[in-house]
């Protein structure tokens, strides 16, 4: 175990999984960035390792970090390379084999489902089946939605059924934003993640506030990963615009930062000063404690036995330690169990 024994228990909410049924579909490569599809050394993506897969890894990834909980959600490409009858069969089967890992996982694992998006009158009637699903505590979306961005109208019917139900969509980045404004050296997947990823989270989401949603279905739950962006720091300008835009004033109730505010956020910053940023515009209640595994191992990783722990998970535990002993347990484990309903 790690020096992090103190710390209590700790649910780490933003944890990914390809189960073995999606891999079926995926074979053995899988694309997760856009340039993947081109890169000549990758043939048709990245090599797949356990880690992707394999629930005894997450629990020995849990085991060597100290997590006691974990709500384990699939990761982009999610199903939109699918047709919409096949995104259907496909969602149906995985929601069934994630609840089965959570039944047998006695209580350590949780799960968000996946919806089968191409299908408005699906995606209902299968996130009713969800919220029947042992373990399941809500669903993962990406920012794109269903191919055509959050403020798609045609995703107001889920959305109501997903308020009705009192669920949760943790949404997740995929595409990225500006990616060909990165230049033309080779920085690796660097620009792509760091901002890319994040101002995907930035735009969507302020695109989906201004189509005054929120007026519409106030109780509408969604986690935003990776801190929620710059949506934080950026919170106080997009007032500004919406409050001096002759087409935008007075159409929403309140202004963007009162939504903002409502709305939940993993703590996967990587730095204090970042999480402060977010801590300083939301509440504290509103933070839940996440690490990105699979994603980021440590370089030297050689084997499929996890020996020391990932920097990538040290870093979003020590960046809340200015915090005092009250906050950090709500971050790490207490509003997860109040917001997810997890039973610890």
């Amino acid at each position: 175990m790690t020096v992090y024994n103190s710390l209590g228990k700790v649910v780490d909410i933003h944890t990914h999984v390809y189960l073995p049924s999606l891999m079926d579909i995926l074979r053995n490569r899988l694309v997760i960035l856009p340039d993947e599809e081109q890169d000549e050394s990758l043939t048709k993506g990245r090599p797949i390792g356990s880690e992707y897969w394999s629930t005894p890894r997450k629990l020995q990834f849990m085991d060597l970090h100290n997590i006691q909980t974990s709500v384990i959600s699939t990761a982009n490409p999610w199903l939109d390379f699918l047709k919409a009858e096949e995104q259907i069969e496909a969602a149906t089967k995985l929601n069934k084999d994630l609840s089965d890992i959570c039944l047998e996982s006695d209580k350590r694992i949780y799960g968000f489902g996946i919806l089968p998006l191409y299908s408005i009158k699906a995606s209902i009637e299968e996130v009713n089946r969800i919220k029947g699903l042992f373990g399941l505590r809500g669903i993962i979306m990406g920012t794109h939605g269903a191919g055509k961005g959050l403020d798609d109208p045609n995703l107001i019917p889920l959305f109501a059924e997903i308020e009705r139900l009192d669920l949760v969509i943790f949404l997740h980045p995929h595409y990225g934003i500006g990616n060909d404004k990165f230049g033309p050296h080779d920085f690796g997947h660097t620009l792509p993640l760091a901002l890319g990823f994040t101002f995907e989270t930035t735009i969507a989401v302020s695109r989906l506030i201004l189509t005054g949603i929120f007026d519409k279905l106030p109780n509408l739950k969604f986690l935003l990963a990776h801190s929620g962006g710059t949506l934080p720091f950026l919170a106080g300008r997009l007032d500004s615009c919406v409050i001096h835009d002759p087409q935008m004033a007075g159409k929403l109730l309140e202004k963007p930062s009162f939504y903002l505010k409502k709305l939940y956020f993993d703590s996967v910053c990587y730095g204090e000063s970042s999480l402060k940023c977010l801590l300083n515009f939301t509440s504290v209640d509103n933070v839940m404690w996440g690490t990105d595994n699979p994603f980021f191992p440590p370089l030297d990783v050689q084997n499929d036995v996890y020996e020391k722990p990932w920097l990538s998970v040290v870093e979003n535990y020590d960046c809340m330690m200015y915090l005092d002993v009250a906050d950090r347990e709500k971050i790490l484990w207490k509003n997860a169990n109040r917001i997810l309903n997890l039973e610890l």
